[in-house]
């Protein structure tokens, strides 16, 4: 059985696998319409082996804009380093592994070694950073690290060269947040105009773009993309994929419903929201897209591969 055939068996079950195809059908109708395409997604999904894949979307031409989380970024850094994470349990005893270094996201651990080799990275970029300049947006110090990276599998690597502007509005809320920080201290000149990028996500689209967004959980990284779209007239396309639940009033759990109420969709939208862990539910849906869109000639997928 391929991908497609699983996601089309799965939208005659009924429930949450109805929603999986609408998001299909989104997916594939956003990209025949010429989108610009905003991609979000939490740093636990860079945590997880979804990297390489969201990767490969970028250097087939399936997105356009990314707004992530600070996590993602670094760990991008540290896997295109050669840092390798474990796949452990859930339920491991966490006393222990604090006191063997090693931090759990989930089912999945990093070593505190993973952090200590990412200082020595970043020390190094960030000096190479301040030689060509002062003040930086963080959607260009990004493209420029991703410069140096040289790894197929890395996000800013391949936004890099497909010079697809990678944001992060909260860029201070993790290992990289405090190295800028102690950077700074060191070269007082030294600046990362984040209010600067925030104009650089408005204009990067206008009124008159047909705009769609996949949303792969919630926070920051979400909310500041469709915040874009609502300040230039909304979206036309949107799927949201989340584990968190409406009624919670809370971003993460807000629906693509609800967005209409804001009008960061438009009323008249094309729309799915997917209840369930984004792991599973994103690569099926996203592989039964691209089939569809690779056999209708609207992308290539890389060397005659399927994702």
């Amino acid at each position: 059985m391929s991908a497609s055939e699983l996601a089309d068996g799965l939208s005659k079950v009924g429930f949450q696998s109805v929603e999986l195809e609408r998001a299909v059908q989104t997916i594939v109708k956003m990209k025949k319409a010429g989108a610009k395409i905003f991609f979000t997604f939490t740093s636990n999904m860079v945590t997880s082996g979804l990297r390489g894949f969201f990767a490969q979307l970028i250097e087939i031409g399936m997105v356009d804009v990314i707004v992530t989380t600070v996590g993602g970024i670094e760990e991008d850094i540290m896997k295109a380093k050669g840092e390798k994470f474990i796949i452990g349990k859930f339920g491991a005893d966490d006393v222990a592994l604090h006191e063997e270094g090693i931090n759990r996201v989930g089912n999945l651990f990093v070593r505190n070694e993973s952090y200590e080799r990412f200082e020595d990275i970043v020390g190094p970029m960030l000096k190479k950073l301040y030689k060509k300049k002062k003040r930086w947006t963080v959607s260009e110090m990004f493209s420029e690290i991703g410069l140096e990276l040289d790894d197929e599998n890395s996000i800013l690597f391949q936004a890099a060269r497909k010079k697809v502007p990678v944001f992060c509005p909260a860029v201070t809320d993790g290992a990289l947040g405090f190295h800028l920080f102690m950077f700074q201290q060191d070269n007082r000149d030294f600046v990362v105009d984040v209010v600067k990028d925030f104009s650089n996500i408005l204009f990067c689209t206008s009124h008159d773009d047909v705009k769609g967004l996949i949303c792969l959980g919630g926070s920051i990284s979400k909310h500041h993309a469709i915040l874009a779209c609502l300040l230039n007239g909304g979206a036309e396309y949107a799927v949201y994929m989340t584990t968190a639940q409406h009624t919670s009033g809370s971003m993460s759990g807000a629906t693509t419903q609800e967005a209409k109420s804001w009008g960061k969709i438009k009323d008249d939208s094309d729309a799915a929201t997917v209840v369930g862990d984004v792991s599973i539910t994103f690569p099926i849906a996203m592989v039964h897209a691209l089939e569809i869109l690779d056999a209708d000639g609207f992308v290539a997928v890389k060397g005659g591969k399927k994702c």
